[in-house]
């Protein structure tokens, strides 16, 4: 069993750190563009609790504006080497692109984090050869374009089949089930509305059999709500993600690791109370 299905089968919700190594992230961009100050806020976020830390050279915000192969390669690679080298932590590589997969599998990642749902040619194959575990993300259209007026027949049922089809050429190329992680895609390609739909609904998403992951830390669809700019959008996160845990999400990817792991402490102790 590898370190994430470790963390799965284990009682209790499961928190990502989030380590954007970009210059234009939502919330955090610039912050920790150098290897050091990366590896830093990795180690920080270690230290609070986290128990696996998600690497990504790409910002994948509305309108965000692609990254070449290079350029990605050189701001993940040194810095999940660097962690690897002095914590045995659990790493994601947050990546749609094959090449930065295998790479970055290469330098000691557990995880490929994939919001294209390992479509790009390639993908498939990288991740069954190495069978690591995989996080699969629906998202409609493209980071670009995502936001401009996203449409379903029924939101819920439509990302289900998507992921139900990812989920099913996942296991054609090879990868086992045990490896393979959800994710509806909070804030990629839905309104507001919809994301909280999605929300109230995500129970719905247990029938795939598959641990769900969920990822709103900070996203619109808060601040939407509570009027907040990104850096004081904690307290929802937590919030969000309480109300997800008791839908039955298992992995929370967030970038408040200490105050995310206290909320879901509380919310675990309710759900597990006689």
């Amino acid at each position: 069993m590898n370190k994430i299905q470790q963390l799965i089968h284990q009682h209790g919700p499961v928190v990502m750190g989030i380590l954007n190594t970009t210059p234009d992230s939502f919330s955090d961009g610039g912050l920790f563009v150098s290897p050091e100050s990366a590896f830093h806020q990795a180690m920080l976020m270690v230290d609070a609790g986290a128990q696996i830390i998600d690497v990504g050279g790409e910002s994948t915000r509305p309108g965000a504006t692609e990254v070449t192969i290079e350029d990605e390669l050189q701001r993940v690679i040194p810095v999940i080497e660097a962690i690897r080298q002095s914590s045995s932590i659990a790493i994601s590589i947050d990546t749609s692109k094959p090449q930065v997969m295998q790479a970055a599998i290469e330098a000691g990642a557990d995880m490929v984090n994939d919001v294209n749902a390992l479509q790009a040619e390639g993908a498939l194959e990288i991740c069954a050869r190495y069978q690591l575990p995989v996080c699969l993300m629906h998202m409609q259209g493209q980071p670009r374009t995502m936001q401009k007026n996203p449409q379903y027949k029924d939101v819920v049922e439509d990302i289900k089949n998507f992921l139900q089809q990812r989920m099913n050429a996942c296991l054609d190329a090879g990868i086992d089930a045990q490896n393979i992680i959800l994710d509806p895609g909070f804030g990629f390609g839905k309104t507001v509305s919809q994301n909280y739909s999605l929300l109230k609904h995500l129970h719905e998403f247990l029938s795939l059999n598959q641990p769900l992951l969920v990822g709103v830390s900070r996203k619109n669809m808060l601040a939407e709500i509570i009027q907040q700019p990104p850096e004081q959008r904690v307290v929802a996160t937590a919030a969000a993600n309480v109300l997800a845990l008791s839908k039955g999400a298992k992995i929370f990817r967030v970038h408040d690791v200490k105050e995310n792991i206290e909320a879901l402490k509380i919310a675990q102790a309710m759900l597990g109370a006689p």
